[in-house]
């Protein structure tokens, strides 16, 4: 359960700049790479959205900088509601959003309303030797008209579920930012979820 109902209720306690940063880089195109649980929240996903997005997609991420304890600032998809955040994902025809679980596998849940991404997705995905899935599992199928990935213009987002096990071969020294190193299957992953864009 999150400790906070909303962001509002968040920023009554917790702190810009000390607590959390908010990241973005607007790009003129019709989608939006979302990392809402970046930072210490859910490590590995603001890099992992950040790469994707490059120069030519709109980059936003919520991060955790607290040296301890930043999954309290953690926000539900469907009550995520930072202003900055929400209006990049209003703007946007489509978004995808960057999440990890606690999965110690090395799954990707492909959820969100977009059905033909999400299919476009797990095909490249699954050619490029991952084994992603959509998902089935209750809270983490993002088919919620509230999720942040569905409240773009089209109404239909992606939400991209990437387990702890996966992130961990993504990265060297994934729980230490000024070591992390990326490595060649972050690199694929990137590049393949790139690549399905190409169709969009």
């Amino acid at each position: 359960m999150d400790k906070y109902a909303n962001y509002a209720d968040l920023e009554q306690t917790e702190r810009e700049g000390e607590d959390y940063a908010i990241l973005y880089r607007k790009a003129d195109c019709k989608i939006a790479i979302m990392a809402p649980h970046g930072g210490g929240i859910e490590p590995g996903t603001i890099d992992i959205a950040d790469a994707i997005a490059k120069s030519e997609y709109t980059f936003y991420a919520f991060k955790g900088i607290r040296k301890t304890g930043n999954k309290k600032l953690h926000l539900s998809s469907n009550r995520f509601d930072e202003p900055i955040g929400l209006n990049i994902s209003k703007n946007a025809f489509i978004v995808i959003s960057i999440h990890g679980t606690r999965d110690k596998g090395e799954t990707i849940l492909i959820g969100g309303k977009n059905q033909e991404l999400k299919q476009r997705l797990m095909y490249e995905l699954r050619r490029a030797g991952f084994r992603a899935v959509i998902s089935a599992v209750p809270g983490l199928r993002g088919i919620k008209p509230e999720n942040i990935c569905n409240r773009c213009k089209s109404g239909k987002g992606v939400q991209l579920e990437i387990s702890r096990g996966l992130r961990e071969k993504m990265f060297e020294n994934i729980y230490r930012p000024l070591l992390r190193k990326k490595t060649n299957i972050f690199y694929n992953f990137v590049n393949t979820v790139r690549k399905a864009l190409l169709f969009f």
